[in-house]
């Protein structure tokens, strides 16, 4: 296990990722339809790479030293400056380039958004799950490079204690669409993650506007990014820098939408739920599409050890977690299609409820997040 985890061949393709770098440039310079290869890559690509290389049902001993981690915890450090070198060149050359029409810079910054919302902000949630303050940063400045910087506080004070319960925004509900799920989660996590950093200084006897409130911070570096795309090209660096930004936010939350679709934990009373569990979360193991995700589609695992790192995070059986039929790739697709989605998917919730949970009769309050909120 020590030579497996060590070796760079072995971690190599996780990799993947920095392929479509090369693929954003080339969008860029061949304008036309050419603009739509990154979405086309990251979406069908990869979705056709799970289809020939199938499943990946391995676990790797989640014992093995950090030491040992090296190729990976790399990948997600140097992604940081690959990415913000990509992005603000892309800022300064598009708008000066006379063969990219309106259409299609708006066209390759959507690309580029789907570049920084499938990898950016998947690696800093790798990041931002880390103890080292180092590794935090780089975290940040993905998440200011597409003005999301609350979703840290969100994801880690809010999301993981209260997944399943109706605290959570980012928990789908039973039968919402993804056009509903949308703007109510951008609306109430940006609340609930400023209210639980002011609770945590409450605690503390300290104000909200504490200078240690990480919310100065998040606001100091989507400035600093929004100035630096109007700096490189005026108003039209600015309005293609929200395009992109936009786009990825719209990514991560068509993955989060699919992570916890009608997954519910029980209620107990009195406003107590049951500890999170593999099976509050679908588990996928196609194999391309978590090279690409860095095995984010083992997020039975993820939620339930939150502190393991990516390489490390298991795979669970029908028996422990609910699976999903494809990787991420083709169920954020299927999630904009809501009557295909429902056709899909509602029959594996009422599945999932029948195996784990057939004491429950009455589903409603699941459904309509009716319970009362955790204590």
């Amino acid at each position: 296990m020590t030579a497996k985890f060590s070796a760079l061949q072995n971690a190599l393709p996780f990799w993947a990722s920095f392929l479509l770098i090369p693929l954003a440039w080339l969008s860029a310079l061949w304008g036309g339809w050419w603009v739509l290869l990154l979405p086309l890559c990251t979406w069908y690509l990869f979705s056709a790479l799970d289809a020939l290389t199938g499943l990946n049902l391995d676990n790797p001993d989640p014992a093995t030293p950090e030491a040992q981690l090296t190729w990976y915890k790399r990948l997600t450090a140097l992604w940081v400056p690959a990415q913000f070198v990509t992005l603000f060149a892309l800022i300064w050359y598009a708008p000066r380039a006379d063969h990219l029409g309106t259409w299609e810079l708006i066209g390759l910054f959507f690309g580029v958004g789907v570049l920084t919302g499938t990898i950016g902000i998947n690696y800093s949630h790798e990041l931002m799950h880390q103890r080292n303050r180092l590794e935090r940063w780089l975290g940040d400045l993905l998440l200011a490079m597409v003005l999301y910087s609350h979703f840290r506080s969100e994801h880690l004070l809010v999301h993981h204690r209260y997944v399943g319960t109706p605290r959570d925004p980012v928990t789908a509900r039973y039968n919402e669409n993804f056009h509903r799920f949308f703007p109510r989660v951008l609306r109430q996590s940006l609340v609930s993650s400023f209210k639980a950093e002011a609770a945590l200084l409450a605690r503390k006897d300290k104000p909200w506007h504490d200078r240690t409130n990480p919310f100065w911070r998040y606001w100091a570096l989507q400035g600093a990014m929004l100035a630096l795309a109007a700096a490189l090209s005026g108003w039209a660096g600015l309005g293609l820098f929200l395009v992109q930004g936009l786009t990825a936010i719209w990514q991560l939350e068509l993955v989060n939408y699919v992570e916890h679709y009608g997954l519910t934990r029980k209620h107990l009373g009195d406003g107590k739920y049951e500890h999170v569990q593999p099976r509050h979360s679908w588990n996928a193991a196609h194999r391309a599409s978590n090279w690409l995700l860095i095995n984010l589609q083992r997020h039975s695992d993820h939620h339930y050890k939150p502190d393991r790192r990516f390489p490390l995070l298991q795979t669970y059986d029908n028996d422990e977690a609910p699976q999903l039929p494809f990787g991420y790739p083709v169920m954020t697709v299927a999630a904009l299609i809501p009557p295909l989605w429902r056709r899909v998917m509602n029959p594996r919730v009422r599945a999932w409820r029948a195996q784990f949970y057939p004491e429950i009769a009455d589903w409603t309050p699941y459904n309509k997040a009716q319970h009362p909120l955790p204590r």
